[in-house]
């Protein structure tokens, strides 16, 4: 693993549509409109934040998971609209031991079903396999969240099993998890991915 490449300074990532980028107090408006909304969170272990001085302190949040290196926090933006946070995603839970991690993301609601959280997905696994040097990449989700598991599908992730009734969630109590997981093996033998 490369921590350097992670961690050394914060990675900013793009693809023709969308950027990977830090989190900023310029973007407290649409991140107070991803923490407000309790539909983004029904199937996610985060609370919904309705005071926009919680989700304003959050920021900082990030800052300090990422200096602590235990995780990066990104903001999907589009290309064509750089100031825009359209979502966030996560990479967290790194363990060194055996090169692996954990991802997450989410939208604002308005954002749904146009591609994004596919396509950031996409982008930031191939950060990782290709320059953090990541091995496996791995997602929690619960069973009845057919978007995200489609999400995982199209990126080449593979459900591995369910765990039932095997975490305690915020909000949620006790929850079974679908655990999807992807090997940098298994990237290297997808079509049109280069040599990693």
């Amino acid at each position: 693993m490369n921590f350097e490449a992670a961690f050394g300074r914060f990675p900013v990532i793009a693809s023709d549509r969308l950027v990977l980028g830090k989190i900023g107090e310029e973007h407290l408006e649409e991140l107070f409109e991803i923490y407000d909304n309790d539909n983004v969170f029904t199937y996610c272990g985060i609370i919904p934040k309705h005071n926009k001085n919680t989700v304003k302190s959050m920021i900082g949040h990030f800052e300090r998971d990422f200096l602590k290196k235990s995780r990066i926090k990104w903001g999907i933006f589009a290309v064509e609209e750089p100031g825009k946070l359209l979502g966030i995603i996560e990479a967290f839970d790194w363990n060194q031991k055996v090169n692996s991690l954990s991802v997450g993301y989410f939208l604002a609601e308005r954002h749904y079903g146009k591609g994004i959280a596919t396509e950031a997905l996409q982008i930031l696994t191939r950060f990782l396999f290709e320059e953090a040097l990541v091995n496996r990449i791995q997602a929690e989700v619960m069973p009845p969240n057919e978007a995200s598991k489609r999400v995982l599908a199209k990126n080449g992730f593979r459900k591995e099993g369910l765990l039932r009734q095997a975490t305690l969630w915020s909000g949620k109590g006790v929850v079974d998890l679908e655990i999807y997981g992807k090997l940098k093996e298994d990237a290297a033998k997808e079509p049109g991915w280069a040599k990693i």
